[in-house]
């Protein structure tokens, strides 16, 4: 039985923020027991919501792209152009530990939100942006999306594309928003702790552009040191170490190899494919020799890995301990047996309409996965905060939503 490990039990976040970007580090956070109050228009709610209708999110009674980014939040509805919906946005800041936001610096400035007006209200305010280009230089108040500013702009699909295709590689959906997130929630992690340890309070920074050029660091680093080569098509030939390359299998599905100590591994690997003749050829006897005779020794393993399927290679590799994987379908990783034993997936109950399974995240804590809690509807919880969390009467809610300040 997974049991809540509630690590940000008793902060407080609130997320003024929409797409994925940025609210998927509020739901991180939420995961792990933070109190994420999501800010929405009290009419259309975050515009993620209404990705269904356009085929980009998925469909059926449950949005499950919206869940994914939003679980664990309440929502609350206010518009925020207007003085009283400011007003209550800067009554719940006066008791939050974070201000999560993904607007841009000028919408930030035109509402009256940034960094000095909301540390009046709470001086102990942690103020965490997600941006798609940074908060200096000429494009800091341009909008971005992960497919923009990560994945175009930051060189992810150049180096991941390698010649593959002359025309650019599309990203999958909000890549580099999950991406961001992480670096995102770990940088708030942080500035709580730094607050905790010190009473000093942070402004933390994170933008696509930069998470993504940390992803690619390897080539950046080559970049930077001026010996960046984009490179050709992939091949055999012409490669250092042989085993550290990809193999098809007999159906028509790959493995990949990489053994980077390869004296290491070399003995239990021929033995594993059957090859233990191998040992006895000095043209492979050592790293430096199968370096130098890498495209002969290729071909035999390639040559062998034909020979069988993946399930096949499967069992055969199954008692040993060199570093190999299958190239998997996405369709097949639910069904891993170390995923379930790890509880990567969870399954999540909707009333009344069934039970949907989602990815729990990565980081565990105490060996357990984060309990997932559903996302709210638009706006559900803003009457009860509004009457509970923050004593304003129920004949003033009658009058804020008369005037549309709350839906």
């Amino acid at each position: 039985m997974t049991v809540s490990v509630d690590v940000f039990h008793g902060v407080r976040v609130v997320e003024v923020a929409e797409w994925v970007f940025v609210p998927v580090a509020g739901g991180m956070l939420a995961d792990w027991g933070a109190d994420v109050i999501k800010i929405e228009h009290p009419v259309r709610g975050d515009g993620y919501r209404g990705l269904v209708s356009t085929g980009l999110a998925s469909g059926g009674a449950v949005n499950q792209s919206w869940e994914l980014a939003n679980r664990g939040k309440r929502s609350v509805g206010l518009d925020l152009k207007t003085e009283k919906g400011r007003a209550l946005l800067l009554e719940l800041v006066a008791s939050a530990d974070v201000f999560l936001t993904s607007q841009l610096p000028s919408v930030l400035e035109r509402l009256g939100l940034g960094v000095e007006q909301l540390r009046e209200v709470n001086p102990n305010l942690i103020y965490a942006r997600g941006h798609g280009f940074g908060v200096r230089g000429p494009d800091a108040d341009k909008a971005a999306y992960d497919s923009t500013a990560y994945w175009a702009r930051g060189g992810v699909e150049e180096t991941l594309n390698q010649g593959i295709s002359d025309a650019p590689l599309g990203p999958r959906g909000a890549f580099g928003d999950r991406q961001g997130a992480t670096q995102l929630a770990f940088g708030i992690a942080a500035a709580l702790f730094r607050r905790a340890t010190t009473g000093e309070p942070s402004v933390v920074d994170v933008s696509l552009l930069a998470s993504a050029m940390w992803a690619v660091g390897s080539d950046v680093l080559s970049a930077l040191q001026g010996n960046y080569r984009h490179a050709g098509p992939p091949g055999m030939k012409g490669i250092a170490n042989p085993l550290v390359e990809n193999y098809e299998t007999s159906d028509g599905r790959w493995l990949q190899l990489c053994f980077l100590q390869s004296d290491k591994s070399w003995p239990d690997f021929a033995r594993a494919i059957g090859r233990a003749e191998l040992l006895d050829d000095e043209r492979y006897g050592s790293h430096a020799a199968r370096a130098q005779n890498a495209d002969a020794l290729a071909e035999v393993i390639a040559e062998t890995f034909r020979s069988r399927t993946l399930a096949e290679w499967r069992e055969a590799f199954a008692p040993e301990r060199f570093p190999w994987a299958p190239f998997q379908r996405v369709d097949e990783l639910a069904d891993d047996p170390q995923i379930v034993a790890n509880g990567y997936v969870a399954e999540l109950e909707y009333e009344g309409v069934g039970t949907y399974r989602f990815p729990t995240g990565a980081v565990q804590f105490d060996e357990q996965p984060a309990v997932l809690r559903r996302a709210p509807e638009h706006a559900q919880d803003t009457e009860l905060l509004l009457v509970e969390d923050l004593g304003h009467g129920w004949d003033e809610i009658v009058t804020l939503k008369d005037e549309g300040v709350i839906p």
